[in-house]
């Protein structure tokens, strides 16, 4: 089975309690980056059309279409019908205007320079072809439209590695395969952050995919990191 249809199937699986346990097992953090994120996303006072890829059950695409600009458009893509559903009804109980439809990262269905933002909350470590991800990423993205990245990162810090690795390696599946019923699945997200390439190595995929114009930014002494490439 190829990963993308793993992916698909693992989170499926996962959906009705993933909001749940993603809030519990990074002691709500993960909020706080997504908002600094958005403050790079949403950064003028025009309305943007944002494609947020892997979006899963929409929070990173709630928190954007709650800061953009009357008259934006906003749309989220993912593989996984399971987390689109749980993201739906999140964006109607939130009351505002956002669409979430099947999308594969690696063969977007849109035309050349149709978006003025792409964003991608935690989900780019499970791109089957990164390389390939991000070129499709690139050649939707008007020409100075901006791509900004959320993915959480393994600490440079050894002290702070070390107890990153014991929480996420050990007590995170423990918790996780206990709620949800599905340990493999909580094994997996650890496991995929630890294969993710390091800065040194993603920056200069970001550039080889057509990026002109590379940040990056260690958040929470790097266990999450931003990225923001300039087409």
């Amino acid at each position: 089975m190829a990963k993308k249809e793993k992916i698909k199937s693992l989170f499926d699986n996962i959906a009705p309690d993933y909001d749940k346990l993603n809030h519990i097992l990074s002691l709500n953090i993960d909020k706080g980056w997504r908002k600094k994120a958005v403050r790079k996303i949403v950064d003028n006072e025009h309305p943007l059309n944002v494609l947020d890829v892997a979006c899963g059950t929409g929070d990173f695409t709630i928190e954007i279409a709650r800061k953009a600009a009357k008259g934006s458009r906003i749309t989220g893509i993912d593989l996984s019908e399971g987390m689109m559903k749980v993201g739906r009804e999140k964006i109607e109980s939130a009351g505002i205007e956002a669409t979430l439809e099947y999308g594969d990262c690696e063969a977007l269905t849109y035309p050349d320079n149709s978006f003025d933002r792409v964003s991608v909350g935690f989900g780019v470590r499970n791109f089957e072809h990164l390389s390939l991800g991000l070129k499709e990423m690139h050649r939707v993205l008007k020409p100075g439209g901006k791509l900004v990245i959320l993915e959480l990162s393994v600490p440079s810090n050894p002290v702070i590695r070390w107890c990153y690795k014991l929480y996420f390696l050990k007590i995170l599946p423990a918790i996780g395969g206990m709620v949800s019923g599905n340990r493999n699945a909580y094994e997996y997200l650890p496991a995929s952050v630890l294969h993710f390439p390091a800065p040194d190595k993603f920056i200069p995929m970001l550039k080889e995919a057509g990026f002109g114009v590379v940040e990056h930014k260690a958040l929470t002494f790097g266990i999450c990191r931003m990225y923001i490439g300039i087409k």
